[in-house]
């Protein structure tokens, strides 16, 4: 599933191909989506130039100057400008052409658990992600409130990482790869971190965050970036994935287990329990 890094990838991909451009025709699917697309959102995207494109967690949000464009890219969402003569693939659900040009910016999503969405303005928006309860940005962590939110839950701490009205956009993959650098064991309760375990977890996660970022992300399966480029991440995981081989640390097999509903890598060495 893509991650902040991946989105983010696919956010810097789109800015200098979209800003500047409107939407002129759009064609939509006849599969439904995680949200139904509702037919009176086509009269907000026709005309307004766009303005920017940024992220929020991992949700994709191009300002049309007024109306927002609201994109969830799922499991397995891809989204990019593409040639408008280029054959259109299978499990595409979504294509704007743009304006000026030739080109179209299309949503294809094989398992279809994405989403695209509409929110009148800015108000509608803001409502929206306050019903989601999305937390603060990684990078935007306070000391205090990340303190504050470890130390009142028993849950594990891979579990909090996962937890998107506490940290929005950490998922599997660097909430692994975060835990592995602070040297934390991702089954320990959270309540149970010191203050210089939970600040080196802060750390350690925009730091793992930013490397990603800087490769484009990750790609497992079927992310590719907004300009169809595939991430380069993967090659330097030292956690997820890595059940079975050596850490790179200390050399112990490295082992997998369950939290949170998730498969969950870490060395029984270098992050004691």
């Amino acid at each position: 599933m893509p991650e902040l890094p991946e989105v983010e990838t696919v956010v810097r991909d789109l800015r200098p191909m979209l800003v500047g451009k409107r939407f002129g025709a759009l064609k939509v699917g006849k599969l439904t989506l995680r949200r139904q697309w509702r037919e009176e959102w086509q009269r907000h995207l026709i005309g307004p130039t766009i303005r920017a494109v940024q992220r929020r967690g991992k949700w994709i949000l191009i300002d049309l100057d007024g109306p927002w464009l609201v994109v969830h890219l799922g499991m397995t969402g891809q989204f990019r400008v593409m040639p408008a003569n280029e054959p259109t693939e299978t499990h595409t659900h979504f294509v704007f052409s743009l304006s000026p040009g030739s080109e179209e910016l299309r949503f294809r999503d094989v398992r279809r658990f994405g989403s695209i969405s509409v929110f009148a303005d800015q108000v509608n928006l803001d409502a929206f992600f306050a019903e989601c309860g999305l937390g603060p940005e990684p990078f935007d962590l306070a000391k205090t409130y990340w303190r504050e939110q470890l130390a009142k839950s028993r849950r594990c701490v891979k579990a909090v990482l996962l937890d998107q009205s506490v940290v929005a956009g950490v998922g599997n993959i660097y909430a692994d790869e975060s835990l592995f650098r602070a040297k934390l064991h991702p089954g320990r309760p959270a309540c149970e971190l010191t203050a210089r375990e939970a600040e080196s977890l802060r750390q350690a996660i925009v730091i793992v965050l930013n490397a990603a970022i800087r490769l484009r992300g990750s790609t497992i399966r079927d992310y590719i970036g907004g300009s169809g480029l595939r991430g380069g991440f993967q090659s330097e995981f030292q956690a997820y994935g890595r059940d079975g081989d050596p850490c790179s640390r200390c050399k112990t097999t490295m082992e997998v287990m369950r939290l949170a509903g998730r498969s969950t890598h870490y060395c029984p060495k270098c992050q004691k329990r």
